[in-house]
């Protein structure tokens, strides 16, 4: 691939783990879309490979699919799956707010 210019990457828990930093940046191919920034990414850090079925992308902060195509000066955000949270809030669909916040956190 020929660079084009750069994606700034933004990287959430493990993947932020692996590579030691929160933010990367990533030359910019013709056709480089959110998923071959991630796979690129993989080259360099080995470890972060296998979460491509469930990762989350963001393209300037809007959900965007692995096929979402990037441009010069994007920015890019890599969001792995997490665990923890209030299941009982999660599963009523209530309205995260203040007290919703607590009372998981007391649980």
């Amino acid at each position: 691939m020929t660079g084009i210019g750069k994606v700034r990457v933004r990287l959430f828990a493990r993947l932020a783990d692996v590579a030691g930093t929160r933010t990367t940046e990533v030359d910019l191919g013709e056709g480089l879309t959110a998923g071959d920034a991630y796979r690129l990414l993989c080259r360099e850090h080995p470890d972060m490979e296998g979460l491509e079925g469930s990762l989350m992308y963001a393209v300037n902060a809007e959900y965007v699919s692995a096929e979402h195509p990037l441009r010069d000066g994007d920015e890019l955000a890599l969001i792995p799956p997490v665990s923890g949270g209030c299941l009982q809030s999660a599963t009523n669909n209530q309205q995260l707010t203040t007290n919703n916040l607590q009372r998981c956190s007391l649980k």
